[in-house]
């Protein structure tokens, strides 16, 4: 059978859009979750983050500008200078330029903040709230970290020491005092703003003072460009008392794989079916003349 230009332009479109919904199958990125829910010892939690942070990647790389072929960055906040640390508020640029990890962050809220060491001022944000130190613990001591005026913190990755943007393949963090189910969790966008995956942070075995590990991993040249963390469902105030369906949580530790400069931007699957099908459609259109 001869088919005409007419039928063999039918079917190269049917072609092209049969293609379009293959590659809509196979772009979905398929996240590794690692979580736990744990007491207020940092044992509890221990299994699960080494777990993670052997998947982010080994080394740990010292904290100095320029991205490793390899490894991971952390922050434990241990190290940050009292006179950064509460009841003043930490520089958003602090582990990008001071102490270079690639992680620059923002809030909606008025600033973030590192809790006090003890004798300087009242650990674990009791400069906020004086029965804040009863409701936290810390999973590496003796430094927290929070957003100050929201409850959402969001960090934005670059080549450490740099304004390159960057992006990891894997990013965790620990929990202290969540409570709540389906309230913790994190968001992960690629470097179009895309929603990735988003994980929720377990509550907790202890009333109070517990500790929580959610952390997602990709393997298959995703980019986590940034991620947004909501901490509970309140910001720490001095006036906000967790009581009923309040919860309030802080950070500990942040777990991420080395920031590397981002992969130049190609059309989206979708963009580029499209292109091809206009393509082909002009093409055989132009034979039918």
């Amino acid at each position: 059978m001869v088919m005409t230009r007419s039928t063999q332009l039918k079917y190269a479109t049917l072609a092209m859009l049969t293609l379009t919904s293959v590659v809509y199958g196979t772009a979905d990125a398929t996240p590794i979750t690692f979580s736990v829910g744990g007491n207020n010892t940092a044992a509890s939690i221990q299994s699960t983050v080494d777990a993670f942070r052997g998947t982010a990647g080994n080394p740990l790389n010292p904290n100095v500008a320029g991205s490793f072929p390899g490894g991971r960055r952390e922050i434990n906040w241990d190290g940050v200078p009292d006179a950064r640390s509460a009841p003043s508020d930490l520089p958003n640029n602090f582990f990008n330029a001071n102490s270079p990890r690639g992680a620059v962050f923002s809030t909606p809220g008025s600033a973030v903040q590192v809790s006090a060491n003890a004798g300087i001022a009242a650990v674990e944000f009791g400069t906020i709230n004086p029965t804040y130190p009863d409701l936290f613990t810390t999973f590496s001591p003796q430094r927290l970290f929070t957003a100050i005026g929201s409850n959402v913190v969001e960090v934005n990755f670059f080549v450490p020491g740099s304004s390159t943007p960057a992006s990891v393949s894997a990013f965790g963090s620990v929990f202290t005092d969540v409570d709540l189910a389906n309230t913790t969790k994190i968001d992960y966008f690629d470097p179009n703003g895309n929603l990735l995956t988003s994980i929720f942070a377990p509550v907790g075995t202890t009333g109070n003072e517990s500790l929580s590990f959610a952390g997602v991993a990709f393997n298959a040249g995703e980019q986590i460009a940034r991620v947004r963390i909501t901490n509970g469902n309140a910001a720490l105030g001095a006036g906000v008392n967790e009581a009923g369906a309040l919860d309030l949580v802080v950070m500990d530790d942040f777990i991420y794989a080395e920031p590397q400069a981002r992969i130049s931007a190609v059309p989206e699957p979708t963009t580029l079916i499209l292109m091809m099908t206009g393509l082909v459609v002009f093409g055989l259109s132009r034979q039918l003349r």
